[in-house]
């Protein structure tokens, strides 16, 4: 399934609930903060999860982005795609390799 089908779901998903109206880019974010922290509590007092439910809180996640993303009129494969052709400046593999030195400090 291409990134286009699952937003097509995912709208009709939110259409036949009549959601939208709560689908604001405030709540979105919000909700992509509430999800990723509902993620994290995953290993609040143990590095070990579950598989299933990680990758079900990671499905909030996503789900969230590609809603936040798409009410913003782009596609979450591009801003990828830009945000890491930033990235590979930011981190040149000379410096960064092996390292987990936050850019400016490299």
């Amino acid at each position: 399934m291409n990134e286009k089908e699952v937003l097509k779901r995912l709208e009709k998903f939110v259409d036949e609930r009549d959601w939208a109206q709560f689908h604001t880019v405030e709540n979105l974010a919000k909700s992509i903060s509430i999800e990723s922290a509902e993620l994290l509590e995953l290993f609040q007092w143990s590095s070990e999860a579950s598989k299933k439910l990680i990758l079900d809180e990671l499905a909030d996640v996503l789900t969230y982005c590609f809603m936040l993303a798409n009410k913003l009129g782009v596609s979450p494969a591009e801003l990828i795609l830009k945000k890491l052709s930033t990235s590979v400046k930011k981190y040149p593999v000379s410096k960064a390799k092996g390292k987990s030195t936050k850019y400016d400090r490299l």
